[in-house]
């Protein structure tokens, strides 16, 4: 091998890695912006010499005691500058480049998106403060309800999560790849179940073979980092940009009408008045039960955009109800509708009023 390959090779190396440190820089300062709340209850005035001689301990021939010393102190200053900052947290399930961050994007570019590993620690985090909001998708127009997060909602304590906001985006599936890489090298597919089920058409018309994996944009972060070949990975446009990837073909779904509603949710409820109100409730086991409540309902005139019956997982044998219906709680039919509705149920919980964002 020429000495002109061989270095074009190790720069290459070199490139990755530091895309990699980039990489970890910016989730440590993520964790640092999660621990602001915590930190205010429990003083720790000893973690910077911690971690200081920590990183003298590790330090080697090649990256000297001094050098890392110097290193790590601007890494925590600029936390600290950080966590100075009002900034607005907003947790999405999955990686980076995840159609939650997407739908965020839409929302509001301002709030500072952070990755969950699944929807529980969305609620959680919000919960608990660590984030000021979360987003989270409820209904897809080709795969119906998301199930995991309509038994968050119907386990919620109203008095800790309130939907906020809904947002409704298009679902724009992209096949990525290494750069330079010939298409029709191509064999595998790396991406969600969901999002290869969708691309089924695409996907058998170039006789490709698909490899499920956990998330599309874990699916396109992997592609980046191990590189495997001769293969590809079906994801959201944003994430070609995070991970350094070229879009060979964009909206490959089979059906262009594929849509995903996702709410935002807070630890607060909204000061604003919102154009629309959902609630969760139970009725008694019995006849007719179901019908007096969605009664109430028809007889205020107030038109239901949404409901979706749950098992109780915490009480077998019985059911839950998400309803969404237009209206506000400000206005006075409404208040007298809940209060009915209080009358026919065992169990009712007020979400929120929010508006399409």
């Amino acid at each position: 091998m020429e000495a002109r390959d061989l270095l074009g090779k190790l720069r290459k190396k070199i490139d990755a890695i530091d895309f990699e440190i980039l990489k970890l820089v910016n989730q440590r300062m993520e964790h640092t912006l999660r621990t602001r709340k915590l930190k205010a209850n429990i003083a720790d005035p000893g973690r910077e010499q911690e971690i200081m001689a920590g990183i003298r301990r590790r330090s080697n021939a090649l990256v000297g005691p001094d050098f890392s010393e110097h290193l790590f102190k601007v890494i925590i200053n600029e936390s600290k500058l950080l966590q100075q900052k009002e900034l607005k947290l907003i947790g999405f399930q999955g990686e980076h480049g995840a159609y939650g961050e997407v739908a965020i994007r839409i929302v509001d570019q301002s709030l500072l998106p952070i990755p969950c590993l699944e929807f529980v620690d969305v609620f959680d985090e919000v919960v608990n403060g660590q984030l000021d909001f979360g987003i989270v998708p409820v209904e897809n127009s080709l795969e119906g309800a998301v199930t995991q997060v309509n038994d968050l909602l119907v386990e919620a304590d109203v008095q800790n999560i309130k939907i906020v906001g809904e947002v409704k985006i298009p679902i724009h599936h992209c096949l990525l790849a290494l750069p330079g890489t010939d298409y029709r090298e191509i064999k595998v597919v790396y991406s969600h179940p969901q999002a290869l089920a969708q691309c089924r058409g695409f996907l058998s018309g170039n006789k490709l073979d698909s490899m499920p994996y956990y998330d599309t944009a874990g699916a396109a972060m992997m592609l980046s980092k191990e590189k495997p070949r001769a293969a590809a990975a079906i994801a959201s446009k944003l994430c070609a940009e995070l991970y350094n990837l070229e879009v060979l073909f964009e909206n490959i779904e089979d059906n262009e009408t594929n849509a995903t509603r996702f709410l935002l949710i807070s630890n607060k409820e909204s000061n604003k008045a919102g154009n629309k109100c959902s609630i969760v409730f139970s009725t008694e086991h019995k006849a007719g039960a179901l019908f007096n409540v969605l009664k109430i309902f028809s007889d205020a005139g107030l038109n239901l955009t949404r409901i979706e019956s749950r098992p109780m997982r915490n009480d077998p044998g019985k059911y839950a109800f998400l309803l969404d219906f237009l209206g506000s709680n400000r206005e006075q039919k409404v208040v007298e509708t809940f209060e009915k509705v209080k009358k026919e149920t065992a169990i009712f919980k007020f979400l929120g009023c929010y508006s399409e964002l």
